[in-house]
């Protein structure tokens, strides 16, 4: 994420977390800190993994004024171990011990997420399988999360619902079936797009493929029918499988020959990267 995208995009999400979290003032920081006093403070990882968000916990504290200065000892992207001193903030004692929390929590989701992707994505190692992300992202963060997973190595699906055409059984079901609402997507969307849709059988494998579907999605499917779905699909179509694909049962696919593997636990079941913020001295 680039300045300019981070500021288009990031700050009001950001001032919106600022104002959850200090709705008229921090009056615990008001009542020890009554005046300026300029002060310094240490980011610390507490645990081993990958960095992701450094950029977004910096601005954090810009935006609460824009004379912080923040220093840094490594970049997104980098390995971390426990007890590395990542970098320095410094600045007014009061916009240090304000910004602390949300500025943490950015770092912490963004970073757990980055090193959990890293791990999966490692899994896929020797293969020409891409780790693809979801939309089962948490609300108001999804360009801060997704962000996270390109940093530890996956791949984002499309953003939003105005990004890609995506056929899922809902949307089959409201069309009649495989055939109508593969030829409706082509009918409504530009022909720049490809249109992807969701299969859980294989007879809806054969009606996506006669019907000219330029990805299917192998939903939910067990190991021998995703194998026979590949095998009719010929490499007629991109193939992706999804369902419940986690670190832990991830190694079942790669021997299949998809292109593309998602998993919806990159996002939503990732743990945090503890993090701190440490030694606020004044100087």
């Amino acid at each position: 994420m680039n300045e300019i995208t981070m500021r288009l995009q990031a700050d009001h999400l950001i001032l919106e977390a600022l104002k959850e979290d200090i709705s008229s003032e921090d009056v615990t920081t008001n009542s020890v800190m009554k005046e300026y006093v300029k002060g310094e403070v240490q980011l610390i990882c507490k645990q081993n993994g990958i960095i992701s968000g450094l950029e977004v916990f910096k601005r954090v504290f810009e935006l609460l004024d824009e004379r912080t200065g923040v220093t840094f000892y490594c970049k997104d992207g980098d390995a971390v171990e426990e007890g590395q001193l990542m970098g320095i903030v410094t600045g007014d004692i009061r916009v240090l011990l304000s910004g602390e929390r949300v500025a943490l929590n950015y770092l912490q989701r963004m970073s757990g997420i980055a090193t959990y992707t890293h791990s999966v994505a490692k899994l896929l190692e020797g293969t020409k399988i891409k780790l693809l992300d979801t939309r089962k992202t948490t609300p108001n963060m999804r360009i801060f999360e997704k962000y996270a997973v390109r940093t530890g190595g996956g791949y984002n699906h499309r953003y939003n619902l105005s990004d890609g055409v995506l056929l899922k059984d809902n949307h089959i079901g409201a069309a009649g079936n495989v055939t109508k609402a593969v030829q409706m997507a082509k009918d409504y969307a530009p022909f720049v797009r490809k249109i992807e849709i969701e299969v859980e059988n294989l007879a809806m494998v054969k009606e996506a493929v006669e019907a000219g579907a330029d990805i299917i999605m192998l939903d939910n499917m067990d190991t021998d029918t995703m194998k026979e779905a590949i095998r009719m699909i010929g490499g007629r179509a991109e193939t992706e499988c999804s369902g419940n694909v986690t670190k832990e049962n991830i190694a079942r696919l790669t021997e299949l020959g998809v292109d593309y593997i998602s998993s919806g636990a990159l996002t939503h079941s990732a743990p945090i990267l503890d993090i701190s913020l440490k030694n606020l001295h004044a100087v």
